[in-house]
Formats: structure tokens, sequence, C-alpha cells
């Protein structure tokens, strides 16, 4: 992608008829594919199969030498994953037939709507895009293996589910196609973001922008920018935000809140890679790849009419969903130890030692802001630290908050009462026994789980054994 070409790959266009495929090449440049090859000489079709990788096989039928459909039998046997379209001058449905038989991509007659022409292409070329993302994704999987893991340094896990979406970054980090993080707040959607940007290999800028807020105005001028004298307050020219990511990556965070305005916006953006900035009427042409994030729930908003649908299916080319802390507390250590350095560093203080139970205690928290919240707390109790070892008491409010309204809770593991009813004495019974397992025994922990003092816990577990 770094040689600004689109798509990665050559398309190949092959017809006797010079005139014709400058005209095929003139409109597909037109509408942004600028990687392309021509060819008046059917013979010299298989050598360049051969020499180098096609995306795409734009095919006549008819021409001196070697005709279409003898060439169509050799690519189909030889390179079946290239997609073959057939743009022909001959209307007949004998011979379409035939050709589709014998697995063409797409059969149009001469002389093709520009836009028909342009959708079939750019389906080929996704079609491709994904065939390798699968076969990339599933040599990843069987090797597990990271080719640069330095460009996810900045995410501390050791979660298998992490190292999975890593292997899957990697994967689509070269594809030019849309992606959509998704997460809970906090989780860290801002640094898979600049990791597929890392892993991309494009040699223009990471522009990263928070969008919760904007106006649909304030969304226009943010990212196509506008000319002098558009508004009234427009004394210069500025470049909106996809003219300074060109060649690089637009990082468009908290998508959800966008207006229907601004999402229909969006949408033309990312289905013809063309704008207008504000004031000007001539079109400009976006090179930036685009990669959005939100935490809210997309599909309650589409069955709520607040996103659009076709926004939605054009967003998911590539989806990467971050699973929660509470998914992954085998982090927490790891986690820990980090912010435990970061705070006492920032703090100018030593970095104090956790205390055992630490992680036990942790472990049991919900964590609805996830990665940040945990982050803040550390942070919180290292201000407050003095010497020794960390005391717990600066961690034990976390339990206590309540829970975030925006955030949709699924009940886990909920008190499940048979035909014989339990009494009050075994409902509590069971209940102490449930947070001592949680707890590793721990009846400080057990406690400000069951919400009661420790005293008041040690006293019902004697009672018990009486």
């Amino acid at each position: 992608m770094s040689n600004g070409l689109y798509p990665l790959y050559p398309i190949l266009m092959v017809d006797d008829e010079k005139y014709i495929l400058e005209g095929w090449e003139s409109t597909l440049e037109s509408r942004g594919i600028t990687n392309t090859i021509l060819c008046t000489d059917s013979r010299e079709v298989i050598a360049l199969i051969q020499k180098q990788e096609i995306e795409v096989i734009l095919l006549d039928l008819t021409m001196p030498h070697i005709g279409g459909k003898e060439l169509l039998i050799e690519i189909r046997r030889d390179f079946p994953y290239i997609p073959v379209i057939i743009i022909t001058g001959m209307n007949d449905v004998e011979t379409a037939v035939d050709c589709m038989k014998h697995g063409i991509f797409d059969y149009m007659v001469k002389a093709v709507e520009e836009n028909r022409l342009i959708s079939s292409l750019k389906r080929a070329i996704e079609n491709r895009e994904l065939q390798r993302e699968n076969s990339k994704l599933k040599e990843g999987f069987f090797k597990k293996k990271l080719k640069r893991p330095e460009l996810f340094s900045q995410i501390i896990t050791n979660s298998e589910k992490m190292h999975s979406l890593f292997l899957y970054v990697e994967v689509i980090a070269k594809s030019p196609g849309t992606v959509l993080i998704t997460g809970e707040t906090g989780v860290g959607k801002d640094l898979v973001a600049k990791a597929v940007h890392d892993c991309s290999g494009r040699d223009g800028q990471y522009i990263a922008v928070n969008i919760a807020g904007f106006d649909d105005s304030m969304f226009s001028d943010s990212l196509f920018g506008h000319s002098a004298g558009a508004f009234t307050d427009a004394k210069i020219k500025r470049k909106g935000l996809i003219e300074q990511a060109a060649g690089g990556t637009l990082f468009l965070d908290e998508i959800g809140d966008l207006s229907i305005s601004s999402q229909v916006k969006l949408l033309r953006l990312l289905e013809s890679n063309e704008y207008y900035p504000l004031g000007m009427d001539v079109v400009k042409r976006s090179t930036a790849r685009i990669v959005m994030a939100t935490n809210r729930n997309i599909h309650k908003m589409m069955e709520e009419g607040t996103f659009r649908k076709d926004l939605y299916y054009r967003l998911i080319t590539h989806e990467v969903n971050i699973p929660p802390l509470r998914e992954r507390y085998g982090d927490l250590p790891l986690l820990v130890d980090h912010f435990l350095e970061a705070a006492a560093s920032e703090l100018g203080k030593s970095k104090p030692t956790p205390p055992e139970e630490l992680y036990t205690l942790l472990s049991t928290y919900s964590y609805l802001g996830n990665i940040r919240e945990l982050k803040s707390e550390i942070f919180n109790a290292v201000s407050r630290h003095g010497t020794g070892i960390l005391s717990l008491k600066h961690f034990k409010k976390i339990k206590k908050r309540e829970p975030d309204k925006n955030i949709e809770l699924t009940p886990v593991d909920g008190i499940v009462i048979g035909e014989n009813f339990p009494t009050l004495k075994e409902a509590t019974t069971t209940l102490i026994q449930e947070a001592l397992k949680r707890s590793k025994g721990n009846q400080s922990i057990a406690a400000n789980l069951l919400g009661m003092s420790h005293q008041a816990l040690n006293k019902r577990i004697s009672r018990s054994k009486e």
C-alpha cells in the first residue's frame, strides 16, 4: 500500500483494441483504481500472470491469436483463484451461460455502464482480499506466532484471546478495507487502532479524533475541511482530517454518537472515497484508511432507528471486538505491575509492593470501566500510599460503585431456587460458602463481596460451626 496504488496487486485488462483498454484505464483511474496492466496481445497473458500476482482480469472474448474463451479455460485451470470478468461485444445468452459454467466472476456487454463495471470490479477486489485474509489467518493461527510482536507492545496482556486478536489485526492491516473496533469503555480500542496502522506499513500519518459530541457541521468541517469564505468565520483555507491522513490512517472514535445526517456523509465517503470540502465544488479523493470504534450497542441502535443499517454493513469489512477485563483476569498481575511502576514514576515515589491478596480481591470486581478503571484505582492507591506494602483498603471501595446505567449487564451465575425452597439460614450459608470460594478463603475479601464487615462474617462462620 505504500506505493499509493490501489488495489495492492494490478488489474490485468486484456483486449486487442488499445483504445478500449485506455478507456477502461481512464474510467478506473477516475474512481480510484490506479494499479492496472494493459495487454493487447492475448499470447502474453499467461506469462504476465506467471511473472507477478494479479488481482482481477478483465477479458475480451473476440481476439486474434488466442481467443478469449480459450484463454479463459487456461486461466481457470491454472489460476482458479483469480476472478475473471468478461467484457465483450457478443450479446449472446448461450455464450454468457457457457462462460458462467467455466466459473467467471461476471459477464458484461460493451459498452458497459461505468457504475456497473466499477461495482463488479470492487466486489472482485474485496473477494480477493478476503481470500488472502482467510489464508493468512489460518496460517497465523496454525503457527500462533506474530510476525512483529513489538507493534503490540503498548497493549499489556498475556491473554490467549488478545493474542488471537493480534493475529487477526496483522492479517487485515494491509487491506484498505474499513475496520470497526468494538468493546466496552476502557478496553483499549485506541491502542488497537494504532496497532492496525503500525502493522499496515502505510506511509501517511495516523490521525485520531474522538467525534463524540460533534454536530453535523462540526463533523463535516473537521473531516472534509473548508475553503476560505465557506462560512462566516472561515478566514483561511483549512485541510480536513481526511486530507491530513492521506496515505495513512484516520481513526474515528465514538462513531455511535454520530447524527443520522453525519452517518449519511460518512457512508458516501466510504462508498466512493470521494468528498467535497465545504465551500468547494471540486471533488477530492480520499487515500486515508478509515478505522472506527464504538462502545455502543450498534445492533440495538439499528433496531431503534438511530444507526443506519447500510452504514453498519459498510463498516464491518473487518470487525475487531476487544474482550473486557473481566474475561481476561489473567492479565491482572501484568497490568497491576505496569501501572504501579507508571504511577510511582509519575508521582515521584518508590514502586510499592502489592500484597498477595490484591489479585484475589481485584478478580472479584466487574470493572465496568475496564483497564482505564483499573489504572485509575492503581494511581489513586499509589498517591495515598506511604511506605511498606500497599494497603488493600484503597481498593475495597470499587465494588460499592453504582453500575453504569448505559451499560447492559447480563446476569451470570444467578441464584436458582428449585422446588424445595431454601430457608434463610440455608441461603445465607450457601452465599458465605460461595464468597469464601471466590475469595480463596480470604475472609476480608469474602466479607467485602457479601457487603458486610469482617467481624460480622467471622461471627456467622463461628455460629455455623456450633
